[in-house]
């Protein structure tokens, strides 16, 4: 009798994870979405309101430094990793006077509690130090990871737009 159980047993935890697994899917609500796209959304409106505010510098705290952090900058073919988008930023970020930034769409997709996947159209005013302004229009579509403290951009990419 106890190896007839043992051999039944597969076929009776099975249905039981899967049925758990399933569960947990439905426990992202509506409610859960909405949250999700607001809170993203507004971490995406901040970001750009601190970079406006205090430079390209501001932008550091809103990038994951996880292992899983990759993004496409414009113009590039590969991605770039973590340090060397840190790097970049702390080379460049003299150059720059005034960076504006404005979401002309954005449109974000809850995926999870904690994930969330955006894409929009930017209008990116730059002034560098020598006082010339040059306007750019770029898409951008990335993932959006929550962490302990706060919501960050984990990877994706942006590309410029010709008008």
């Amino acid at each position: 009798m106890y190896l007839s159980i043992m051999y039944k047993l597969p076929f009776i935890i099975i249905p039981i994870v899967m049925l758990s697994a399933c569960s947990n899917k439905s426990s992202f609500t509506e409610e859960d979405k909405k949250t999700v796209a607001n809170e993203a959304r507004q971490t995406l409106y901040k970001y750009y309101e601190d970079i406006k505010l205090s430079g390209l510098m501001a932008e550091l705290p809103y990038l994951d430094s996880s292992a899983d952090f990759f993004w496409v900058p414009p113009a590039y073919a590969d991605p770039i990793f973590y340090s060397e988008v840190v790097d970049y930023i702390r080379q460049t970020a003299p150059v720059f006077r005034n960076i504006v930034n404005k979401w002309d769409t954005l449109r974000i997709t809850p995926l999870t509690k904690e994930l969330a996947s955006y894409t929009g159209k930017i209008r990116s005013t730059i002034t560098d130090s020598a006082g010339t302004t040059e306007t750019h229009s770029l898409i951008e579509t990335g993932l959006m990871i929550k962490r302990k403290d706060g919501w960050k951009l984990l990877n994706g990419q942006t590309s410029s737009l010709q008008e």
